[in-house]
């Protein structure tokens, strides 16, 4: 393994596939925001906000497949790993083109969420087997440079599919692209786990991880800080339709404001690349969450006495700044918590990567579902979940002892 490997000796390629397979299960979420209203409408769904579970079934079936793949990728190797879930995904694709009722869609949703996790948990694994530390850090900065584009991108590309067809083929669009990124897979990327690296694929030896995992409390610490930010995160997602598209009436505008937005994600990653060897991830951390606690607790007064519907250039102005922090953050928590584990890289991918997705998305869901045609929920999830997670993180840098197993 590389320690320290020069930016020059990073492959443009491997950072470009590693962005591709990434990007499924954020296109699988932002591609069909747009079509959450027609979704609803043609399944008969009576609850508007019951749409926000096409959302959260993806995330839900990500958290099992989580834990799953990164075991299975430790035995069978990363890209075995990804072959069989992005198989699942395909399946889950085609039950969501031909869904015939709410519960068959959902259905759909889950599988593509299962067999996405393969590419967010093998893809980790082959930067981790290759890069650590700031090395890994700055690695993952220039995937997320690439990879937030997908969402920005994303819903701009699900309305085009809306204007020439119907909302079914947004999910033939993500058939088609899973495919495309497993043969660029097969013949692009070698192995990158050696068969003397490989652990059997047993019950045991699994256990074993987990535990390792959880009871490592720097692993353990970052994962939690991770997941209850990260929720308020998906509480935007599960409720920026509502709230972009039909609270302030941005109609087909809705894609552009939110890839917009997407973007302060991006550029975050972007700096962090930059910063990161020259500030370190503890520091970096810990001043984005103080930023982003700070903003909300300016901004939250306004909306209160706005009942809730501010200008929404105040909204974007804010959001954008709250998206910025978290972009520092995404792959600066996953470095930390993943660090004191690279002797069982996929094991510990798997716990952590479960963890955090089965916290953000149940938070994510209260939040979004307490969604009252305001913005007032998501702004106090955002400002009750970034204390928590701002408490978290500070504790772990101010008690040396916390970093210990």
């Amino acid at each position: 393994m590389s320690e320290q490997a020069p930016p020059e000796k990073i492959s443009l390629s491997f950072i470009t596939l590693m962005a591709a397979l990434m990007s499924l299960t954020a296109i699988s979420i932002d591609a069909m925001m747009p079509a959450l209203g027609q979704i609803g409408e043609d399944l008969n769904v009576k609850n508007p906000n019951d749409v926000q579970f096409i959302i959260t079934s993806l995330l839900l079936g990500l958290a099992p497949g989580i834990l799953f793949f990164g075991p299975f990728a430790d035995s069978f190797g990363r890209k075995k790993a990804i072959y069989l879930g992005v198989s699942i995904f395909l399946c889950g694709c085609i039950a969501s083109i031909f869904s015939t009722s709410f519960e068959i869609m959902l259905l759909g949703r889950l599988l593509q969420g299962f067999g996405t996790a393969s590419c967010r948990v093998a893809t980790i694994c082959m930067i981790r087997d290759q890069f650590e530390g700031n090395a890994m850090a700055r690695v993952m900065s220039f995937i997320m440079i690439i990879f937030i584009l997908s969402p920005a991108l994303a819903p701009s590309l699900g309305q085009v599919i809306l204007l020439f067809a119907h909302w079914r083929a947004i999910f033939v669009v993500m058939f088609i692209l899973g495919i495309t990124s497993v043969i660029w897979l097969a013949f692009k990327q070698e192995e990158t786990l050696k068969p003397e690296n490989r652990h059997p694929f047993k019950i045991k030896p699994i256990l074993r991880a987990v535990l390792e995992t959880v009871n490592n409390r720097t692993s353990r610490g970052y994962t939690i800080a991770s997941g209850v930010i990260f929720g308020a995160f998906v509480g935007y997602l599960n409720s920026a339709q509502q709230i972009l598209q039909e609270q302030y009436a941005l109609g087909e505008a809705f894609a552009l404001v939110f890839g917009f937005l997407a973007l302060a994600l991006g550029i975050a990653s972007f700096a962090n690349s930059r910063w990161v060897y020259k500030y370190g991830m503890e520091k970096i951390c810990h001043t984005s969450l103080l930023v982003m606690v700070g903003a909300t607790t300016i901004f939250l007064p306004i909306s209160l006495l706005l009942n809730g519907h501010p200008p929404l250039i105040l909204l974007i102005t804010y959001l954008f700044v709250a998206f910025f922090c978290c972009g520092l953050l995404f792959g600066n928590f996953n470095t930390m918590a993943m660090h004191p584990l690279g002797h069982i890289a996929g094991a510990a991918s798997s716990v952590i990567g479960c963890l955090q997705t089965l916290l953000s998305a149940s938070l994510g869901a209260i939040i979004g579902y307490l969604y009252d045609g305001t913005i007032n929920p998501l702004i106090i999830g955002f400002f009750l979940l970034g204390i928590w997670s701002f408490l978290l993180v500070s504790r772990l840098t101010k008690n040396p002892q916390a970093q210990s197993v």
